[in-house]
């Protein structure tokens, strides 16, 4: 509700007519923060850490369009950019090759303009986009249901440790000490008010305890390695839990989908799958699991059926968030569509299919291990996990990263994920179907010089 205060003119609008809901004075300004139980504006945002409050708001003067562009381009030019810039820089969001298609079905404007599709008469596009997506990632993971999206991997993991504290009616989550420790963060964030214990466990599973909610794990983990999945999801089902994997989607064009080892649920971002790196996002989450835990499964499932003449439809078959059913009842609260984003995802796996899904992945693993294998002979530099990895490999260097990185950028190649934290003076390198033999070799010969100018 907009408290107004009564007064002849109102507040205005530079340069435009008296406005009701713009007070004008102090007066009226007092009065409006009175009205919503503050005493002042500080009051207002105390809760935001005073050194991240912006002390003013300070606008540039108005300039013509053609200034301004050049002047947005000049500052587009900083950035350093993939393809411009030879790019080995992965941990969670990948460069990989996105078809025409993907574009040209994108920018129609009856998918751009059609958000959300809570009217199914007028959404039937936007339904069915969703449809093809759920029926995408299911054939992907080998699994039984997948929702229409999350908001990115992350959340979808978390979700995950959450349905599976539901289904079990236990607050324990065990989390292998090899993933990702930015999902291991989101699920914190997640589960603060929610009473559930998050507890790491080591890498092989062992001692596994026997009152969790689930084993989750990342496989590839943060280091580039595959888990034992079939182990980890035996541990977890002895133990009476949920086996939950965060995968990479693009690795099971190539490697057998967890659904094959009884996995219960299967998490994972979806920007590998034809969406662009913009930044770190917008991206989509993947979210799949069997049937018989579907009444758990947080955000919406869109279904496919019939109309009383015959014609298929789609419709929303699930809808589990609180602005949908009573609130007590609601398994999430993520509400934006990323239906756009899963449009993405729909098209580049239709246009690659299940042989262009096994090409990519193809290429980025053998790419990535005659990486590897090249710079493993590189005197200084080594491979410190041993295992069957993908097309990301931890590199320790004879200087920190924070200075290899730096030499690299030198000579335009965008370096590795500092994993330092984990490893003394170690980077993730990635390498994806989108690295050429040339840069991959130029990246080999810049590690060999950086090294030996200590």
């Amino acid at each position: 509700m907009v408290h107004t205060v009564d007064r002849p003119a109102g507040g205005r609008i530079a340069g435009g007519n008296p406005h009701p809901y713009i007070p004008a004075t102090d007066a009226d300004r007092a009065a409006m923060l009175a009205a919503i139980g503050v005493s002042s504006f500080e009051d207002l945002v105390q809760d935001i850490p005073e050194h991240l409050r912006f002390p003013e708001l300070t606008i540039a003067e108005s300039a013509p369009e053609l200034s301004l562009s050049a002047e947005l381009a000049a500052m587009a030019a900083r950035n350093v950019t993939p393809g411009d810039y030879a790019c080995f820089l992965g941990a969670g969001a990948y460069r990989h090759f996105i078809p025409s298609t993907v574009g040209a079905i994108l920018q129609r404007g009856e998918f751009v303009t059609a958000y959300t599709p809570y009217q199914p008469e007028a959404a039937q596009g936007t339904l069915q986009t969703g449809f093809e997506f759920q029926s995408a990632i299911c054939q992907l993971f080998d699994m039984e249901v997948a929702n229409a999206g999350m908001y990115d991997g992350p959340t979808a993991f978390a979700e995950a440790a959450l349905m599976a504290c539901r289904l079990t009616r236990r607050n324990k989550v065990a989390i292998l000490e090899t993933a990702d420790d930015r999902l291991t963060a989101v699920l914190r964030a997640y589960s603060a008010h929610q009473q559930i214990e998050i507890i790491s466990i080591p890498a092989d599973g062992a001692n596994t305890p026997d009152d969790i909610a689930c084993v989750a794990f990342q496989s590839p983990n943060l280091f580039g390695v595959i888990e034992d999945v079939a182990s980890l999801t035996e541990k977890a089902h002895a133990a009476g839990a949920l086996s939950i994997a965060h995968v990479n989607p693009t690795a099971h064009g190539l490697f057998q989908p967890p659904g094959k080892y009884g996995v219960d649920i299967v998490t994972a971002e979806g920007q590998p799958l034809g969406v662009p790196l913009s930044f770190g996002g917008a991206y989509v989450g993947l979210f799949a699991c069997r049937q018989e835990h579907i009444r758990q499964l947080p955000g919406r499932i869109i279904g496919r059926t019939t109309d009383t003449q015959g014609r298929t439809g789609y419709v929303l078959t699930l809808q589990t968030r609180e602005q949908h059913i009573r609130r007590e009842r609601a398994t999430s609260n993520i509400c934006t569509s990323t239906q756009l984003i899963g449009l993405m995802v729909a098209v580049y796996v239709a246009t690659l299919g299940k042989q262009g899904m096994r090409d990519v992945a193809n290429l980025c693993y053998q790419k990535a291990h005659y990486a590897a294998s090249e710079i493993a002979k590189v005197p200084g530099y080594s491979l410190p996990v041993v295992g069957a990895f993908f097309h990301e490999f931890a590199v320790t260097c004879p200087r920190s990263v924070a200075e290899t990185n730096a030499a690299l950028l030198k000579r335009k190649i965008i370096g590795g994920y500092d994993i330092s934290d984990r490893i003394p003076d170690t980077m993730l390198i990635c390498v994806t179907e989108m690295n050429s033999r040339g840069e991959i070799d130029t990246l080999i010969s810049a590690l060999r010089e950086i090294g030996g100018a200590q």
